[in-house]
């Protein structure tokens, strides 16, 4: 016994509800040697007879009885995968799976994602946070449709990028250990108890980078994965630390923010593969991204 097609049942089912299959041809399009072709390949597929003529009508064996509820479902099931399709393509529904680093999920992305759901709000978003490696990982292996990294990243046949926003880098102070001058350099600030990111992300290794420029070695007395912990810390005067403009929107009173000398900045950029089939979701999403790079 082999397994009908949907062509098939889709005949089975017109020739019963229309009563001849010469109907049923004209109502599937197509010749009614075909459609009897059809019935007869499924009947030799199922094993059993499924159609007889009784009043110059086709009506259905007692077989045919049986199985007429299953192919009704299986022709709803279909209409079902047609219509799904046919609401993404027009862009009604859709999935978008971003993954992105901690600071821009938390101070860059609500807002354009908050355009983006106004626009497709049937649109199912999801995003995963992580270091820059492991959110390439994600996005070659297919986990993911797009990633908003901070730059550099690995050279990748695979990947390509996109340019979205230069972040700078500014120290955040307590109050009581600001320095008089607006601007910090980097023996300044290696002298002051030091929280930085933790190591492994690129936010940390341009940071590290920086001051190895200026011939300092700085010592952090902690070390964290969290932006909004570090920002707390600082807060209560246990040290300062440099991190994105993005994060210092909303700062303590107890705190200063002070300009890095020679001046410091991250750049962001969004990374898709290219052979990455963009359809309206994505599209969308691009589009947001390129307003708030000033495209």
């Amino acid at each position: 016994m082999g397994y009908p097609t949907l062509r098939q049942l889709m005949t089975f089912l017109a020739a019963v509800d229309s009563g001849s299959i010469t109907s049923a041809a004209k109502l599937l399009l197509l010749t009614q040697p075909a459609a009897s072709q059809q019935l007869r390949d499924l009947e030799r597929a199922l094993g059993v007879r499924l159609l007889d003529r009784a009043k110059g009508r086709v009506i259905p064996t007692r077989a045919g009885e049986a199985m007429l509820a299953a192919a009704r479902r299986a022709q709803s099931a279909a209409d079902d995968i047609v219509a799904a399709a046919a609401q993404s393509r027009d862009g009604e529904t859709g999935r978008l799976r971003l993954g992105t680093g901690a600071t821009a999920c938390i101070y860059l992305l609500p807002d354009i994602l908050a355009r983006v759901k106004r626009r497709m709000p049937r649109l199912e978003v999801t995003v995963a946070t992580g270091n820059t490696g492991d959110v390439l990982d994600r996005l070659e292996a297919g986990a993911l449709d797009i990633a908003l990294v901070t730059l550099p990243i690995r050279t990748s046949r695979a990947l390509v990028k996109t340019h979205v926003v230069v972040d700078p880098m500014l120290a955040l102070v307590p109050r009581s250990l600001a320095p008089a001058k607006s601007a910090i350099g980097a023996a300044q600030l290696a002298a002051l108890p030091l929280i930085l990111y933790e190591a492994g992300g690129n936010t940390r290794t341009i940071v590290d980078a920086w001051f190895r420029r200026a011939g300092v070695a700085a010592k952090p007395i902690m070390e964290l994965g969290s932006v909004e912990a570090i920002k707390v810390l600082v807060e209560s005067g246990l040290g300062a630390s440099i991190l994105p403009k993005l994060a210092l929107k909303r700062v303590a009173r107890s705190t200063v923010v002070c300009p890095l000398r020679p001046a410091l900045t991250r750049e962001l950029a969004h990374v898709l593969r290219k052979d990455k089939v963009v359809d309206r979701g994505l599209r969308v999403l691009l589009g947001e991204l390129a307003k708030a790079a000033g495209k």
